[in-house]
């Protein structure tokens, strides 16, 4: 199915499925789960114990093509977004809001800031400035490694690309100032661990 942003430019999905096989705590992957699968394993668990309401945001879209291969069956055949999209996700954790995107990327070596967009990076920041707690959750497919990036070192190194700086993150920079998330049973990606720490920090300043 094709879908296009507002402005006409097509919208290419940039994450991916790929999943390391030889870790005990990926069977999910094994069957095929995606990283936003995985988040979304992950809220359900949260909400069923009352730790947190998280969910994935709507996205909602515009049908343009509609094809009718059968009478009781309809199939899109091409759509527009309505609205450039935020984040992914968002909800409430301990009392603070909780807004973060989830990106994926095959480089070994940094994550290429090309990920984000700018009214992305811009939402973020106005939830920041509200009192929201905002991350990025980064996955490295080839390692099967997820961090997550707070918000403000985001920002930082967002803002230095449009000053002569690098467009991407480097890897042992990510390992510095990230929070690595290991896989689990319950949740597969416990990334509350992580924003707990964030929550800690804020309230120590």
């Amino acid at each position: 199915m094709k879908f296009n942003y507002p402005n006409g430019s097509n919208f290419v999905n940039h994450k991916g499925n790929m999943h390391d096989r030889n870790n005990h705590f990926t069977r999910y992957g094994d069957r095929g789960m995606t990283l936003e699968h995985e988040i979304n394993e992950s809220n359900q668990y949260y909400l069923s114990k009352g730790m947190a309401v998280i969910h994935k945001k709507p996205t909602p879209i515009q049908i343009v093509k509609v094809d009718y291969p059968k009478r009781s069956a309809a199939m899109i055949k091409e759509a527009y977004f309505r609205k450039a999209s935020t984040t992914d996700y968002n909800g409430v954790y301990d009392g603070y809001y909780i807004d973060f995107d989830a990106k994926e990327t095959k480089n070994k070596t940094s994550f290429p800031l090309s990920n984000f967009h700018q009214h992305q990076i811009d939402h973020m920041k106005a939830c920041v400035e509200q009192g929201g707690i905002c991350f990025a959750l980064i996955k490295f497919t080839l390692t099967n490694e997820i961090y997550v990036l707070e918000s403000n070192d985001l920002f930082y190194y967002w803002d230095e690309q449009f000053k002569g700086g690098k467009k991407s993150i480097s890897k042992p920079t990510i390992d510095k100032l990230g929070y690595k998330i290991d896989y689990s049973l319950n949740p597969i990606i416990p990334y509350l661990n992580a924003v707990r720490k964030i929550i800690l920090k804020y309230k120590e300043i």
